[in-house]
């Protein structure tokens, strides 16, 4: 599987293409808002040659869901989230102007995510684990033969997920690293919401949030 990445948007947000020798392709949270932005993740996906076959949410914060509309009517795929955050999605509409995203079109999940079920596309599968105390329905998704982990905003390089926002929990979102993250190998790339990617051994070792 291999890890395409886009920053979007006022709060530099990181969207991910995940795609295979197949040619199959998933978007995880486009935060893609602007004309442009949705252009480049268009030409990306076209130039490339990839078929997007489904839309993926870590989280329903306002940044990471801003271009869900988007990608769904362009490439009419299904749009999953963990039920937990549906709420969380719900609320975007109320406040999406006042952050400077007047023209914000909300999108309706078609299904749910669950840790049960693990996500197929092409000949790749990716495990969900259920990582909530930043956002009450977050996933994050795990690809054990890359050792690659679509991580959200639970683990950051140096950092870790806010829990001020409706729904956030700090305890909660250490057991998440703690029994989602941390219980993975070393090597384990953790591509984040923002910033850089990191690694599990790297942040194990010299996380301030985590030791």
């Amino acid at each position: 599987m291999t890890v395409s990445g886009f920053t979007f948007n006022a709060f530099s947000e990181n969207t991910y293409l995940l795609h295979d020798a197949t040619g199959q392709c998933v978007i995880v949270d486009p935060g893609c808002y602007s004309r442009a932005e949705q252009e480049a993740l268009r030409s990306f996906i076209e130039t490339q040659n990839l078929n997007v076959v489904l839309l993926l949410n870590t989280h329903c914060h306002i940044d990471h869901v801003l271009g869900n509309q988007f990608v769904v009517d362009t490439y009419k795929v299904p749009f999953l989230i963990h039920e937990a955050d549906a709420a969380t999605l719900r609320s975007v509409p109320a406040y999406a102007p006042s952050y400077g995203f007047p023209a914000y079109s909300p999108a309706e999940p078609t299904g749910f995510l669950t840790p049960e079920k693990p996500v197929r596309f092409g000949e790749t599968e990716l495990e969900v684990r259920f990582a909530p105390g930043h956002a009450p329905g977050h996933v994050v998704f795990y690809h054990a033969p890359t050792a690659t982990v679509i991580g959200g905003d639970v683990l950051f390089q140096g950092s870790i997920g806010r829990t001020d926002l409706p729904g956030g929990d700090f305890e909660t979102l250490i057991e998440s690293i703690n029994t989602q993250l941390l219980t993975l190998p070393d090597e384990v790339t953790v591509y984040p919401g923002h910033g850089p990617a990191t690694t599990i051994g790297a942040e194990r070792r010299t996380n301030p949030f985590l030791n």
